[in-house]
């Protein structure tokens, strides 16, 4: 009887569980909402009216974490277009606009740091 393999993605899927038990994750559903209410929208293209998705700004599989200077929202398509690569290339590959994108993040990251959430 041949042996079974376990396909790509359930391979993948071991791999991003045992990532995701490897470290702390303390972004709480306060922080998520604040996070969503001081964006607007999608953090990379600023779609609106949309289901918006956390996103690791620094992704799990290269070190980065689900906590509040981390996650910002967006929506589907840009989470499955940015999928585990470094923001900043995927966003000139996207011709979305880098430096508006970190001045804001930086921005929207200080005023939630110095809020109690």
């Amino acid at each position: 009887m041949p042996s079974r393999r376990p396909t790509r993605a359930a391979r993948y899927a071991r791999r991003r569980k045992r990532r995701m038990a490897a470290k702390v994750h303390d972004l709480t559903e306060a922080q998520w909402v604040a996070l969503k209410a001081a964006w607007g929208g999608c953090a990379y293209c600023g779609a609106a009216g949309t289901p918006l998705q956390k996103d690791c700004v620094l992704p799990i599989s290269r070190g980065g974490r689900y906590a509040i200077d981390n996650v910002v929202p967006c929506c589907r398509s840009c989470n499955t277009s940015k999928c585990n690569a470094e923001v900043t290339s995927w966003m000139r590959r996207k011709k979305l606009d880098e430096r508006r994108f970190l001045l804001r993040l930086s921005e929207i990251n200080r005023m939630l740091a110095a809020e109690p959430v």
